[in-house]
């Protein structure tokens, strides 16, 4: 992995509800954590050779990169009326995210859309299978928690819905 690599998953983390992640790749093991103090957030980025019982073939190399001291947060989604009650729509595997069917493609969803259940929502890609994501219930989507073409976590966060 190169300086350019650990950077992209150093933003993962920061964009993300995620607070740890770890990649071994080529003979080297990257693992990234984000910590809470207070109001500000602290990223951790830890690499380690990957032992060689492990891999003996390959040889490693440490990469340093460094870890911002403070994590800007982002805004708040904008607000919607008291009445509707929000949820959260999960992934149902580990995988890939992609908002649209093809690259270049018009996403499947964007804020302020009204689904209805049964609407696919977005693909997650596992094991090079297209898994089609569909609402379970109907409403309005609020705030989309991923970013396209992002690894996603088992039971992680997707989408929030204002039910109706």
């Amino acid at each position: 992995m190169n300086e350019k690599e650990i950077r992209k998953l150093v933003k993962i983390v920061e964009e993300s509800n995620i607070s740890e992640l770890e990649v071994s790749r080529w003979g080297k093991k990257v693992r990234i954590i984000k910590t809470q103090s207070n109001s500000n957030h602290t990223l951790t980025t830890v690499t380690a050779p990957i032992p060689k019982e492990v891999i003996t073939t390959v040889p490693t190399v440490e990469v340093s990169v460094p870890t911002p001291s403070a994590v800007v947060e982002k805004p708040t989604a904008p607000t919607i009326a008291p009445k509707k009650e929000i949820i959260e729509i999960h992934s149902p595997m580990v995988g890939t995210f992609y908002r649209a069917p093809a690259p270049g493609a018009e996403p499947y969803v964007k804020v302020d859309d009204h689904i209805s259940k049964g609407k696919v929502l977005c693909i997650v890609e596992a094991m090079k299978l297209m898994n089609e994501i569909e609402a379970e219930v109907s409403g309005t989507i609020v705030e989309i928690l991923v970013e396209n073409a992002q690894p996603v976590e088992y039971n992680q966060p997707l989408f929030k819905v204002a039910i109706e």
